[in-house]
């Protein structure tokens, strides 16, 4: 029972923190215009640069909108396979909640990585066109529907008639600030990591106490809480749960580091999975360090969440080669790493 409450209330505040941080990123994205990215796919590295820059952006909006711009020939191959090794789907603020310092670092590395691999694929499949997998003559880019997130004037109305959508995340904003301070969630002592919880929590509240119903609806209660949110919490506490049990009842660590290269392998077959979630396990056990940062690292290249999936229904073929390349890149890294010490 004390480790399900333990794993519980870890998979709570990790969870919070990825709500929060998604409401923001889904905000930004709403109220900032795309036809810089038209701009800056106009050159090939310009390109790779706009593909690793959105594949880092974490949840799965950059990688879908690459492969849009793929889907009609805005951008090549290069860049998808670019962007597709810097992303890492929802885990990649799972990350930044569990292991802040080394999920910049992972970042870090995968940038300048998917841009090599962005330009050698093109060099290597240059009499290669990617074909319009969608009928078109290629993107166009029409004006974004506006939203006014803070529409001056009109914000008491909404809450004159205050929708159940809004109340309850406010409800929600107000419970986990309280969880927060009280040290129900999160560390015990008021340190840098409850602070910043704290001041996500405060923007997330701002947010949805101030966007019209539009946004609110469509944005963050469908895509974010209806979609992520559960399965988030669900694959984190599970990975958390089964870890500490392991950990707990099972001496797996010498296992672990007696078959590091087994382990390299399976952490890049599972990449494969074009889902968030399973990446969560190899997340966990570098938290509590089982595995050295060569086997996260070949996860994070290979795995991309669920951002390729609008690929697997337009082009099988493109969807495997792109996987092909990304397990290829991230294999050689990680066995890299690991032959370094890493």
């Amino acid at each position: 029972m004390h480790e399900l409450v333990h794993a519980f209330k870890h998979a709570l505040m990790i969870t919070s923190f990825v709500f929060v941080m998604m409401l923001m990123i889904e905000y930004i994205n709403v109220i900032t215009s795309g036809t810089w990215q038209q701009r800056m796919a106009e050159k090939p590295w310009g390109q790779y640069l706009l593909a690793v820059l959105l594949g880092a952006t974490p949840g799965c909006l950059g990688a879908f909108m690459v492969v849009a711009m793929y889907s009609h020939r805005v951008v090549s191959l290069g860049a998808l396979v670019a962007a597709m090794i810097v992303t890492s789907g929802d885990e990649a603020f799972v990350m930044f909640a569990m292991i802040p310092e080394t999920a910049f670092i992972i970042m870090g590395i995968m940038i300048p990585i998917g841009l090599l691999a962005g330009f050698l694929v093109d060099k290597i499949f240059a009499s290669r066109k990617s074909a319009c997998l969608l009928d078109c003559d290629g993107l166009q880019i029409h004006p974004p529907h506006h939203c006014d997130c803070f529409p001056r004037g009109k914000i008491l109305q909404h809450w004159k008639n205050l929708s159940l959508s809004r109340a309850s995340l406010v409800l929600v904003m107000i419970v986990l600030v309280i969880m927060v301070v009280n040290g129900t969630i999160g560390p015990k002592e008021w340190n840098w990591v409850r602070y910043t919880l704290m001041v996500a929590i405060g923007i997330a509240l701002f947010i949805v106490s101030t966007v019209p119903d539009h946004f609110l609806e469509e944005h963050l209660w469908e895509h974010v809480v209806k979609r992520h949110v559960p399965r988030i919490f669900l694959w984190t506490f599970a990975a958390l749960l089964i870890i500490h049990i392991l950990i707990e009842q099972m001496d797996i660590e010498p296992l672990i580091q007696d078959n590091s290269y087994f382990v390299l392998f399976l952490s890049a077959l599972i990449g494969i999975i074009p889902e968030s979630g399973p990446h969560l396990a190899f997340v966990t056990m570098y938290s509590k360090g089982l595995i050295p940062i060569s086997i996260l690292l070949t996860s994070s290249i290979v795995q991309d969440g669920h951002g390729m999936i609008p690929l697997l229904a337009h082009s099988r073929k493109d969807f495997f080669l792109v996987k092909t390349i990304n397990l290829i890149a991230g294999l050689l890294v990680g066995i890299v790493l690991m032959l370094m010490g890493y």
